[in-house]
């Protein structure tokens, strides 16, 4: 979802509402990810490999027909894959969604608070609570939660998930750490690639190789890599497997410009800041490939 402000990077999920474990069946205990670094289980047997030659509209503000010569799209996970286009479902793995506050609160040791007990907020949005990923125990716990959205998506059609928020713990004072984000982001990808589905990094290049080397991660969406000037963080690593997503009210100069830049990956596309639907007057699109 769109940034508001410049890195580390932050993301709105502005539709959706994750599943949660205990609504639905068949949720298991997933393993205790090993400490040192590990031999990453790739998906490429079950998904095959990121299409790093298609052009992807971002419909995360509501699901529509894509334009001509758009060959995959990133959906909310509650929203449908497009049929017969490469389909990436977002799901907010590491704050909650606004429906689903209470949800979390009921279990209150899996939201992160400050000493008085308060839930720690991200200013820009707050409505989301921030998980409480420092301890095993409680990634484990996190993860059977939202792993049921990521093998949901699964079962939906798509073919990817793109994991929101993993920088939420730049927003933690402290509390939690790179190390905690990481281990969780395991979690997922286990998940996902146990469900056949490709994982894609979602922001923080800060992360560097981590995230493909440690996580798992098969791909990367990033949100104004050509503005921050932070393209290479995300191609240097997964290569022409990256989506960049560049929003209308923030261009440095023209989308041209942008598209003429050496460093924009091949799927790089212009999209208004509340990605409207296809019919919206505020609706654009626009793509360095089309």
């Amino acid at each position: 979802m769109p940034r508001t402000s410049p890195a580390p990077v932050r993301l709105l999920a502005l539709l959706g509402v994750l599943a949660l474990g205990a609504t639905l069946a068949g949720c298991s205990t997933f393993p205790t990810p090993p400490t040192t670094q590990r031999a990453v289980p790739t998906s490429s047997a079950a998904a095959g490999a990121f299409p790093g030659d298609l052009v992807f509209d971002y419909q995360l503000g509501g699901g529509y027909e894509p334009a001509p010569g758009v060959g995959g799209v990133a959906r909310d996970s509650t929203d449908t894959p497009a049929p017969e286009l490469y389909s990436i479902c977002y799901v907010n793995g590491f704050q909650s969604q606004p429906a689903d506050r209470d949800a979390w609160l009921a279990e209150p040791d899996l939201v992160l608070v400050d000493a008085a007990g308060t839930p720690i907020i991200d200013e820009n949005w707050p409505d989301e609570l921030i998980f409480d990923a420092s301890t095993d125990d409680r990634r484990a716990r996190i993860a059977e939660r939202v792993g049921a959205s990521i093998t949901a998506c699964a079962t939906a059609g798509f073919d990817a998930v793109e994991i929101d928020n993993l920088d939420s713990f730049t927003r933690s004072d402290g509390r939690l750490t790179v190390d905690d984000a990481v281990a969780l982001a395991t979690r997922y990808a286990d998940i996902a690639h146990d469900a056949g589905l490709l994982i894609g990094q979602k922001n923080t290049g800060e992360l560097g190789t981590r995230g493909r080397d440690e996580v798992g991660f098969d791909f990367a969406v990033a949100e104004e890599c050509q503005r921050f000037d932070e393209c290479a963080s995300y191609t240097d690593v997964y290569g022409d497997a990256v989506v960049d997503i560049e929003y209308t009210d923030d261009l440095r100069g023209t989308f041209a410009d942008v598209c003429a830049d050496p460093q924009v990956p091949f799927s790089t596309i212009l999209r208004d800041r509340d990605l409207a639907p296809a019919g919206d007057p505020d609706h654009v699109f626009e793509a360095c490939a089309l």
